[in-house]
């Protein structure tokens, strides 16, 4: 089941909400993977194809034509997964916070898959000066030039990293009032309110006294001041210390972090409104996104699952899967499909 639902969220987004790496999507013993779906959006149909290849750069095809990268099939479908491993946003370490915050950057503009994909190039290199600068400063071997290619590197880094920042800021801002409505609805009690409001803020690495504006020159300065001032710890321990790989998502319940504070069911709720408040940020900016519940019934008690079906019954496509039908609501009535041995059989 869950290798259907992936498939469907790898075309939107050429990632998998299971792995870091597209190697474990191929089959043991198979040398590649083709992931094929039919999109109708507006009354258009297109036909997406992604080959997956170890070892290899994937490539993507539209209606059968080579598309120039993989990456620009981003944007023709769009898709918002919960998972169970969602549980990582509220209670894991920030990388996975700031996957989605990014994931959702490229959902609704794809062109930051780029964005993202040159940040990660420079500080990928940026890292591996620091290393070999910081360890030829220890053998008293380094000289001007390793510094003044240093410098280069750090203009890159403020420069992309304060495209993917300001973004990341603006993205937050209008996220913060849709996730406190989802958490409020989700994890209404009988009164018909949430016990604690819940909050998302962004925290960077620039620290506290820097403004956090999503002013792209203001922060590309920032940036390269806060680099300039910290050179001596960045090439002794041959790291970039600040950029937007340093950030995280802080989500609060009340007056507390969600992390280390929230029960195990105000988790699920804000893990959910994360996802529904996603769903509700693509919808209003371009045709209703498809959602997937993969396998998340059966880690909520009875009232979540209720608010739950009662929040996603407005969807325009709604893919669930249950390894229990039974922990599915009634009133999520449609189509059922069986995987039965690695084959799907039509129900009703």
């Amino acid at each position: 089941k869950t290798n259907l639902v992936e498939a469907i969220a790898y075309l939107a987004s050429l990632n998998s909400h299971r792995v870091a790496q597209d190697t474990p999507l191929v089959r043991l013993d198979a040398d590649r993977a083709v992931v094929r779906g039919n999109v109708v959006s507006a009354g258009r149909s297109v036909l997406l194809e992604v080959e997956i290849t170890p070892g290899k750069a994937n490539r993507a095809r539209i209606n059968r034509s080579p598309a120039r990268a993989a990456k620009d099939i981003l944007g023709v479908l769009r898709t918002v997964l919960f998972a169970p491993e969602d549980l990582a946003l509220v209670k894991g370490e920030p990388q996975a916070r700031r996957r989605f915050i990014d994931d959702l950057l490229v959902s609704r503009a794809p062109r930051f898959a780029g964005v993202r994909a040159d940040y990660e190039r420079v500080l990928k290199q940026r890292n591996a000066l620091l290393k070999s600068a910081g360890a030829a400063m220890r053998a008293s071997r380094a000289g001007a030039s390793d510094l003044r290619t240093l410098d280069v590197w750090d203009t890159h880094l403020a420069r992309t990293g304060a495209e993917l920042l300001a973004a990341r800021l603006e993205l937050v801002e209008q996220l913060r009032p849709l996730v406190a409505k989802a958490y409020d609805e989700v994890a209404a009690t009988e009164g018909g309110q949430a016990s604690a409001a819940a909050r998302l803020d962004y925290r960077c690495s620039l620290g506290p006294d820097v403004e956090l504006t999503p002013d792209r020159e203001l922060l590309s300065a920032a940036l390269l001041d806060t680099t300039g001032r910290i050179r001596r710890d960045e090439l002794d321990r041959g790291i970039s210390l600040v950029g937007p790989h340093r950030d995280d998502l802080v989500l609060s319940l009340g007056p507390l972090p969600a992390k280390g504070y929230a029960s195990q069911g105000e988790s699920w709720s804000l893990a959910l409104a994360l996802r529904l408040a996603s769903y509700e940020l693509l919808r209003a900016s371009g045709d209703d996104p498809v959602l997937i519940l993969d396998d998340v019934f059966s880690e909520l008690d009875t009232q979540r699952r209720t608010r739950l079906a009662e929040l996603v019954g407005i969807a325009e496509q709604v893919l669930v899967t249950a390894a229990v039908a039974a922990d599915v609501p009634d009133s999520l009535s449609g189509a059922r499909v069986d995987v039965m041995a690695g084959e799907l059989r039509r129900v009703r």
